[in-house]
């Protein structure tokens, strides 16, 4: 894991946890705290196929959703050829953009897998 004070506002960051991917865009650094506030723009979601050959994910749209603020550690900065072909298919797919409360729902369970794994990253 990276430290953030390599991370600048409006860059695109991922939160990783068991092969799901949170992506968000950073909003401001908390440099005496080491923390990260962050606007969640994505969630990617392993989908599981037998025999898969490459990893395929489940896209869910959290643009509209809250902001975020945890540890920086936790972050690692996103790569352009990561994000920009799944914000295309966030954009082209309207599958799962409607379905808002199912994506926060999907954040949410995100959220608490990760506070349970890196606890002792959010102790003051």
């Amino acid at each position: 894991m990276i430290s953030a004070v390599n991370f600048q506002p409006s860059q695109i960051v991922c939160l990783e946890h068991q092969a799901t991917r949170l992506y968000a865009e950073v909003i401001q650094i908390i440099e005496s705290r080491q923390m990260c506030w962050v606007r969640p723009l994505m969630i990617a979601i392993p989908v599981c196929y037998e025999n898969a050959g490459s990893e395929q994910y489940t896209l869910y749209d959290l643009r509209q959703g809250a902001d975020l603020v945890w540890p920086s550690i936790l972050f690692r900065p996103a790569l352009d050829v990561e994000v920009i072909p799944l914000f295309t298919h966030l954009q082209t797919s309207k599958t799962q953009t409607h379905n808002t409360q199912l994506a926060h729902q999907h954040l949410q369970d995100f959220i608490r897998q990760v506070w349970l794994a890196y606890q002792n990253y959010f102790k003051s």
